[in-house]
């Protein structure tokens, strides 16, 4: 049986574990030291629920008081009306301070189920259990929880940390392959922000990663998180250098909100978010032709768009418009993450919005 890999996010009294590897999700294990009550509402999709839902509360039933709550599946749903269900589940079944919500399913699940646990009464306990790729490296670990609106994606939210992250890799099998590149988007990341080995690694990999070689998956998912902890402990409310983790992000929540949340997944909307960060990036005389090129090339070879979508559906005065909604935004002011070379990201509004549209006319497929 293949080991467990684990990691910690080192935030003091609220450090919690990531555990990784196959079959995590079935062992009672890996959740009870971290579980300090027994009413459990497990928050799910209707995609996932038929797939995992009874596999771990089988795990998990002989020590613990279970409820479940199943949301439709898609970043269109990711609303304070569907968060509401978690609410009624919640009071309807007279859930107390000292219960815990576990989030069973990707990045939509995690950010829902971890914001109501922030809100319900104030605050109470959450693990995650990310059951997509993009989850596995990203959303589940550092505690930004949250819903959209239409004005703007994650506008709504807290930094609410859970208790414990479990990754379990098994899970990876039923993931379709479109979601799997989407993840991968956020795995490239890393090695863009602050990390040129793991970069280099990933193009020599990539083709293992995207035919889903277990122990490379297995390597890449223990890598990212470690990168991402590392960051999330120096800077857990994004005052300064976890910005950085937004890379591609202001472009690429354009993207969703401008085409209609569900049409490009979050992964490939970063993808070409990151390819334009760093086409912006030459255009802007930070870094050079040949590593821009490199990195369009991985989000490429990753399976992920690497241009944004066509001036028809949103041309660059709409675009501008877009970024401009973005929690990046201070004082009125847009900061970008741009990169001064592969590993050499850097957050700046060292630029003028006329270049930046420039930019994006040129980026725009016509």
């Amino acid at each position: 049986m293949t080991e467990l890999r684990r990691l910690t996010v080192d935030l003091g009294d609220r450090s919690y574990p990531i555990i990784i590897g196959p079959g995590a999700l079935r062992d009672s294990g890996n959740f009870t030291p971290w579980i300090r009550s027994r009413q459990l509402l497990i928050v799910t999709n209707e995609t996932v629920g038929p797939l995992y839902l009874e596999t771990l509360t089988r795990t998990l039933e002989d020590r613990y008081s279970i409820q479940s709550v199943t949301l439709p599946d898609g970043e269109e749903f990711k609303t304070l009306e569907i968060l509401n269900r978690v609410f009624d589940r919640l009071l309807g079944e007279r859930f107390d301070r000292g219960c815990t919500l576990l989030a069973l399913g990707g990045g939509v699940i995690g950010d829902i189920t971890g914001f109501a646990a922030a809100c319900y009464q104030r605050g109470v306990d959450f693990v995650q259990v990310p059951t997509t790729l993009l989850s596995q490296v990203d959303s589940s670990v550092g505690g930004k929880t949250g819903v959209n609106h239409p004005l703007g994606k994650n506008m709504i939210g807290a930094f609410h940390q859970p208790r414990c992250v479990i990754a379990d890799t098994d899970t990876l099998n039923t993931l379709p392959d479109r979601e799997l590149s989407a993840g991968l988007a956020e795995v490239i990341k890393y090695g863009l922000i602050n990390d040129p080995e793991f970069f280099s690694w990933l193009e020599s990999n990539m083709d293992a990663l995207v035919s889903r070689d277990p122990d490379t998956l297995g390597y890449a998912i223990e890598r990212s998180c470690r990168d991402k902890a590392e960051v999330v402990a120096a800077d857990e409310r994004e005052a300064g250098q976890r910005a950085l983790l937004n890379l591609g992000h202001t472009f690429g929540h354009a993207i969703e909100n401008g085409m209609g949340y569900g049409q490009w997944l979050h992964g490939e909307a970063v993808g070409a978010g990151m390819c334009m960060a760093a086409r912006f990036s030459v255009d802007l005389g930070l870094m050079t032709d040949p590593e821009a090129q490199r990195a369009i090339d991985l989000v490429r070879r990753a399976g992920l768009p690497v241009d944004p979508p066509p001036a028809g559906s949103i041309d660059s005065t709409k675009f501008l418009e877009l970024m401009s909604v973005d929690k990046k935004v201070q004082d009125g002011q847009l900061r970008l993450v741009l990169m001064k070379g592969i590993g050499k990201a850097f957050i700046t509004s060292d630029f003028s919005l006329e270049a930046l549209a420039q930019s994006l006319d040129r980026m725009i497929p016509s």
